[in-house]
Order: C-alpha cells, then sequence, then structure tokens
C-alpha cells in the first residue's frame, strides 16, 4: 500500500470537522438538562455535563423523624440524574464520533 497525500489530507479534514462538532455538542450539553424524580416528592435537573442545575423537595417528604428517608431520597436522585446526564451525553457524542471510542474522553465513552 503507497502513501497517498490526497487521501492523508482527507483523513485530516475529517478529523478536524469531528473535533469541531465534539466542541460544538459539548457546548450545547452545559444547555440540555435531564430530571429525575425520586418517592415523587425530590426533584433534580442536570445539564449534560452532569452538574445539578436545581433540587427540588417537597413539603411532605420532611418528616423531622424520618431524616433518612430523605437522605435516601436525595441521595438516589443525584445518582439517577448523573448516570441520565451521563447517558445523554454519550448518545449526543455517539452521534458524533459515530460511537468510536475517543482517547481522552473519560466519563463520556
Amino acid at each position: 500500500m503507497s502513501f497517498n497525500p490526497q487521501n492523508m489530507q482527507k483523513m485530516m479534514k475529517q478529523v478536524q470537522k469531528m473535533q469541531e462538532d465534539m466542541v460544538k455538542v459539548q457546548e450545547e450539553l452545559k444547555h440540555e438538562t435531564v430530571e429525575v424524580e425520586s418517592g415523587g416528592v425530590v426533584t433534580a435537573v442536570f445539564n449534560g455535563h452532569g452538574e445539578m442545575q436545581s433540587i427540588v423537595i417537597q413539603p411532605e417528604a420532611v418528616d423531622p423523624n424520618d431524616v433518612e428517608m430523605l437522605q435516601d431520597l436525595i441521595l438516589t436522585a443525584v445518582r439517577e440524574g448523573q448516570a441520565k446526564a451521563q447517558k445523554l451525553a454519550q448518545d449526543r457524542m455517539g452521534q458524533v464520533t459515530g460511537n468510536m471510542r475517543i482517547p481522552g474522553m473519560p466519563g463520556l465513552f
């Protein structure tokens, strides 16, 4: 197989386009959100980077005699929200990369 400069140039343009698209998706993920509900009384919203944007706790969830239950509901909402945000990021980046594994992109693939 011989070296073909045109093929190399074409491949480099494709890589550059993919990098540009990945940067664009990363920026868009800052503004995309996922929402999870835990026990019907705790709602958490995360952006596509897994950063919590808000948490709402319904008053009926606050029982001074059962603080552990509220703690469990919050922990569940946070874990599920982070997992859902990570899945969103994987799906969106997978559209750009064709689901290739990209070195240096931990948490996304």
